[in-house]
């Protein structure tokens, strides 16, 4: 009795299914070609159309001038600070590079240090009698002195 049923169900599943491909809905797809010939049509201008399309076209362009240069002005205004932000990180890596050139300087210019480096060398210091002053006015620091020929005598040190 299940198996009768089951075909009884079948049966009616397949009929079904029949009459639903059998059940057509929609529009048929039917095109119709119809020459249409427009070339007695005259356009008609009418100035209040063509009026109000100039001040819409006109008020279009002003708008879009200024959105165009509220935009530029708002990117330009983020390159500017792009730029400032690089300038601030360029200052401050030359300032410390400025301070450590000077700290560098400071530590060569050390007499301690050169009079070290010159005895490593084997320079001992001018003994009496060796060092010859060549304008005695100049060592006095009296100013300024406007520069002259005159003889200059060598003495040999030894």
């Amino acid at each position: 009795m299940a198996a009768a049923a089951a075909v009884a169900t079948g049966a009616v599943q397949v009929r079904m299914a029949e009459q639903r491909r059998q059940f057509w809905t929609g529009t048929p797809e039917i095109y119709f070609a119809k020459a249409i010939d427009n070339s007695r049509l005259v356009k008609v201008e009418d100035p209040r159309r063509t009026r109000e399309m100039k001040q819409f076209g006109t008020a279009m362009a002003c708008l879009f001038l200024l959105v165009f240069t509220y935009a530029w002005q708002h990117f330009k205004a983020i390159e500017y600070g792009y730029q400032v932000e690089s300038a601030k990180r360029t200052l401050t890596n030359v300032t410390e590079m400025n301070r450590a050139l000077h700290l560098e300087y400071a530590s060569l210019r050390d007499p301690e240090r050169i009079d070290a480096l010159a005895r490593r060398m084997g320079l001992v210091p001018p003994s009496p009698g060796q060092v010859v002053r060549m304008d005695p006015s100049q060592a006095e620091g009296s100013g300024p002195v406007m520069a002259s020929a005159g003889p200059i005598t060598v003495m040999d040190a030894q």
